[in-house]
């Protein structure tokens, strides 16, 4: 499974952010969002990134915390690579590819935020998760997820994939593009929001609540 998610997500690593405005219809929103919610007294935040792909949220967590240090880790060295262009000649980067549900970290942080990425876990697997992370923020450090959830009934869940296809259709993506989303989609496994809130909240984080939601699209967050 995570063998096939390195394979396709390579193949697509260099167009990767010029189809994110198309395939995530809500793009300013959800990411903007994730953003605000990143508080922290800190000036010089150390701030982690989830399955960070080509380091877009991070390019966006610097606007706001230039002086941030920051550590991406993703599964895909191709993804990484792009990232690694990106913040060209940045000294306060640092960049782990490598599997975020096995890898050993040895930093604490501030802030841990991820998009797009923990749906791909079984729930078991995102439950797991929740909690190594919990254990990795520091003292009121912050952990956002923007991610894609399933809806908790079935018609509901009909009408969000509706609602997605008829963006993607309209969206201007060419018929190669659309076809590597679909693929990329069998391989997804969201959970509801209802349920990635008991996981959060099981791990031991407060103030959990989700802060937006767009058909499938939302952002949740708690701290520690």
């Amino acid at each position: 499974m995570k063998e096939k998610i390195i394979y396709l997500f390579g193949q697509i690593s260099g167009t990767y952010d010029s189809e994110r405005k198309a395939l995530i219809p809500c793009f300013d929103d959800f990411y903007t969002v994730i953003v605000e919610l990143a508080e922290t007294e800190n000036i010089k935040p150390n701030i982690l990134d989830i399955g960070a792909g080509t380091g877009l949220l991070t390019h966006l967590m610097l606007a706001k915390y230039p002086k941030a240090d920051c550590s991406l880790i993703d599964i895909s060295d191709e993804m990484l690579l792009i990232a690694k262009k990106r913040f060209a000649g940045c000294k306060n980067i640092k960049y782990i590819n490598g599997d975020y549900e096995k890898y050993q970290f040895t930093s604490k942080f501030d802030i841990i935020v991820s998009a797009l990425s923990i749906h791909h876990l079984s729930d078991e697997g995102k439950a797991g998760l929740y909690k190594k992370i919990y254990t990795l923020l520091n003292n009121n450090g912050i952990f956002i997820n923007g991610d894609q959830f399933l809806s908790p009934n079935n018609e509901t869940e009909k009408l969000y994939q509706k609602n997605w296809l008829k963006k993607i259709d309209s969206s201007g993506l060419a018929d190669e593009q659309k076809k590597g989303a679909y693929n990329r989609m069998k391989l997804d496994k969201p959970a509801s929001i209802n349920d990635n809130i008991k996981w959060l909240v099981k791990a031991g984080f407060k103030d959990v609540d989700i802060f937006y939601k767009y058909y499938n699209f939302g952002v949740i967050a708690g701290r520690k």
